[in-house]
């Protein structure tokens, strides 16, 4: 599956598919055109039982600009509900990359404003490099913010950060996107060490790693009762595959796994 236009989907041979936003001259801002390729390649690699990591970038020297606000200053007819629906959907296309069943990685190679930070915080890692900016600068515009930003920024770092990123729309770089838990780790190559993190995952055990990314979904378990019920069922589970016992001859015979997701 690999495609050319707005969104450039490459499928690797290890099981890791790589989708490009890829409106360089826009920043890879969220047009229309883009979110209807996002939205379809998205309901794809849901159905893909071969996927084994999804790792998002940007072309050219954006991540993502986020919204298209190129239609925000002719709504003077527009009323809220319309444009409740208009925006409702437009976020659920996007925060589709949340009900991927498979680790995902956003490899944040330059600016990522607003929507564009939203889509990285909905992915399961972030790696940026030391330039990079990032911000939600939504109420400088005169806007809410969106695309789920109210919760994500305070679930990936704490409720504070969120505060102070949301109120002041100030941008973070590199050392301190990491000091504040934007990010998992600034590097200068951002897609080459996506791509190594991401090869490590598709290494792993598909059943265990699937599993492992629904125990922590949605800010993890309410509490210890409720991972200890999930746990109980889960590691079972896993517990009868051929992958454990593969897992464990490997570990015996110090080689590498060869797992199938069986």
């Amino acid at each position: 599956m690999n495609t050319e236009g707005p969104l450039l989907v490459e499928r690797r041979d290890d099981g890791v598919t790589v989708l490009t936003l890829s409106l360089p001259d826009q920043r890879n801002a969220m047009t229309g055109e883009l979110t209807a390729a996002w939205r379809a390649a998205i309901a794809e690699l849901r159905e893909d039982a071969a996927l084994r990591c999804v790792v998002v970038t940007g072309a050219g020297p954006a991540f993502s600009a986020g919204g298209d606000l190129s239609w925000l200053g002719d709504t003077d007819d527009a009323t809220v509900d319309s444009l409740r629906t208009r925006m409702s959907a437009f976020y659920r296309d996007w925060l589709s990359i949340r009900q991927v069943p498979v680790p995902t990685i956003a490899a944040v190679n330059g600016a990522a404003v607003g929507a564009g930070l939203a889509l990285a915080l909905a992915c399961d890692l972030r790696y940026t490099t030391p330039r990079a900016p990032l911000s939600v600068p939504f109420t400088g515009l005169g806007l809410h913010p969106g695309m789920a930003t109210t919760w994500s920024l305070p679930e990936v770092t704490s409720l504070a950060v969120a505060r102070d990123l949301l109120l002041t729309g100030r941008v973070v770089r590199g050392a301190e996107a990491l000091e504040l838990g934007l990010v998992s780790a600034v590097v200068d190559d951002v897609l080459e060490h996506a791509l190594e993190v991401a090869a490590t995952i598709a290494d792993h055990a598909p059943l265990a790693t699937r599993l492992t990314k629904a125990a922590l979904a949605r800010g993890g378990h309410r509490g210890i009762e409720d991972a200890l019920e999930w746990e109980a069922l889960a590691q079972p589970i896993t517990m009868t595959t051929a992958d454990l016992q593969e897992g464990l001859t490997a570990q015996r015979e110090r080689r590498r796994p060869r797992f199938t997701g069986r």
